[in-house]
């Protein structure tokens, strides 16, 4: 038996979050007619608000045409300025230091010019063994591009034998022996697979301690954890805004680099029409002038209407705040826990994300045992038997994500019950 069904609607009633600003998808299977939609750390739910917002930006176009990079409600030559501050805030960082561009991986790479720069015995990268496989590819193709072997430029840390998650003191306890080889630590602020929250201050400071510059991949910290990188003293990182984000589809990304880099005139440096100062655009002149601000990492002129729904999304998250998603977030979760705390013993289902609540944020990683299916299959029944989506990393990790903003505690219930009626116990 698991918890009444009643206790989760009670639970919504008293903490009932922002559901109603968010479209959910009907349900396909199960008594309920929506879907409980554990699935926003892959790409997150339509805020209702989108759909308006991108056409009166498209409605501009067809009233304006080219006038619209100046006469628009929202004019598009400065539109990528409404994104900064929120994006700032979002990140813990200045506006000088944040910027809306691309795509994640896209970013990585331009950053990895500037801050990926081996030489003598200081060659290594270091990421984590499961980290998201772009990002594999990603550092490999940057040892390679310096002419350096990728598997022996790249150093992948793993969790102790018995351990799914590295520990903090896996990674200092490297850099404190390795650290002098270490040209780039770039780790994920919140690990994809096993949702754990790395010590972000921590890592960077002992990192900049052995000498290396420090990175962070947010994709799944942005917008889930609470975050401080000009105060964590972090030397760059990016994310993408489909995931907490809910700006949709391969939405554009953000990145970060810290003040203190701006004006360094050794740093290469990829350049375009973006890259120079915004008064001198239109002079047209051959050669950049780059403001001393992260805007001089921009190269192109930003595409409006995929800008348009991460405005939306930046001054939704600007609007509730992420010490109060933080705050229901860990209420959400740990509610989660409990309930599967009440279904996995006895069936072939491990929680493998940290029990800590301070060690991870809104995601629930599950491994499927032998006996359980797997965790494609797995995923298919839940959804097609009792309408819940939830998230498959194969071969075996089902991965379940309670955001703060549209989830429920009733979802969460449904996940629990769910799972003890698709996967029987073992013996």
């Amino acid at each position: 038996m698991i918890t009444p069904e009643s206790e989760a609607h009670r639970l919504d009633t008293a903490d009932p979050g922002h559901r109603h600003l968010f479209h959910v998808p009907p349900a396909e299977g199960g008594r309920h007619p929506d879907v409980a939609y554990l699935a926003g750390n892959s790409l997150g739910l339509q805020p209702r608000a989108t759909a308006g917002e991108l056409v009166a930006d498209l409605d501009a176009w067809r009233r304006l045409g080219v006038e619209g990079h100046l006469e628009a409600e929202r004019p598009w030559l400065p539109y990528h300025e409404l994104l900064t501050g929120p994006a700032a805030r979002l990140v813990g960082a200045r506006a000088t230091e944040t910027v809306v561009m691309n795509s994640l991986t896209v970013n990585l790479h331009l950053l990895m010019v500037s801050f990926y720069r081996p030489a003598g015995e200081r060659t290594k990268i270091v990421i984590e063994d499961s980290a998201f496989p772009s990002d594999s590819y990603a550092v490999r193709s940057q040892a390679r591009f310096h002419g350096l072997d990728p598997d022996t430029a790249v150093v992948r840390l793993r969790p102790r034998a018995g351990e799914d998650t590295l520990r903090t003191s896996d990674v200092t306890d490297f850099l404190a022996a390795e650290g002098r080889t270490v040209a780039l630590l770039l780790l994920g602020g919140v690990n994809y697979l096993t949702g754990e929250l790395m010590d972000i201050p921590a890592v960077t400071a002992a990192g900049r301690a052995a000498g290396a510059v420090v990175g962070w991949d947010l994709a799944h910290a942005a917008g889930n954890v609470p975050l401080a990188l000009h105060d964590w003293d972090v030397d760059f990182a990016a994310w993408c805004s489909y995931k907490y984000l809910n700006a949709g589809p391969g939405a554009l990304a953000g990145a970060f680099v810290h003040e203190r880099h701006h004006t360094d005139p050794s740093l290469p440096r990829f350049e375009g029409w973006w890259s120079t100062e915004a008064a001198t655009r239109f002079e047209m002149t051959p050669v950049s002038r780059p403001p001393a601000t992260v805007e001089a990492w921009q190269i192109s002129n930003p595409p409006i209407f995929a800008m348009g729904p991460v405005r939306t999304s930046l001054e939704l998250f600007d609007a509730v705040g992420m010490p109060a998603l933080r705050e229901r977030s860990l209420r959400l979760t740990g509610w989660l826990a409990r309930l599967l705390d009440e279904v996995t013993p006895g069936r072939p289902l491990t929680v493998i994300t940290p029990r800590d609540p301070a060690r991870r944020g809104c995601q629930l990683s599950v491994r499927v045992g032998s006996g359980g299916g797997g965790a494609g299959e797995l995923t298919k029944r839940l959804r097609h038997e009792h309408g819940v989506i939830a998230d498959a990393r194969e071969p075996d990790v089902v991965r379940f994500a309670p955001v703060p903003l549209y989830s429920t505690y009733h979802d969460c219930w449904r996940v629990a019950d769910a799972l003890a009626s698709v996967v029987g116990r073992e013996g």
